[in-house]
């Protein structure tokens, strides 16, 4: 499973509910259409958290590398209604980051052998 993180913050003025409501129809539209596995959405609880990272923290959950391209490719495409979903959640936040993580060991890896 490759995991697409995003962190960011709310811009001012924006209702965290109003925020999270946007998210869940972008992505449960990507989830429905099969170009994402599974989502979580997270909040900083007790301002606890890396420096740097934003209040919020959503999960995207992809099969492999070729399930997310053709979640980006959907997305590039910019043609509603997903563009309209996508812009709702964009004009929303600031501070954005990303990363790429992949569940270790995963089926790619055959040996055991580690390097130090």
């Amino acid at each position: 499973m490759d995991l697409y993180h995003i962190w960011c913050d709310l811009k001012d003025g924006v209702a965290d509910l109003d925020f999270v409501e946007a998210l869940q129809t972008y992505l449960g539209a990507l989830e429905e259409d099969g170009l994402v596995e599974g989502f979580r959405i997270t909040r900083r609880k007790l301002g606890l958290g890396a420096p740097g990272l934003g209040d919020f923290h959503i999960v995207l959950e992809f099969n492999d590398l070729a399930q997310l391209d053709e979640a980006f490719g959907q997305v590039a495409r910019r043609a509603d209604p997903i563009e309209s979903f996508h812009h709702a959640v964009n004009s929303k936040v600031e501070n954005v980051r990303f990363a790429l993580y992949r569940d270790f060991p995963d089926e790619e890896r055959e040996t055991g052998d580690e390097r130090f």
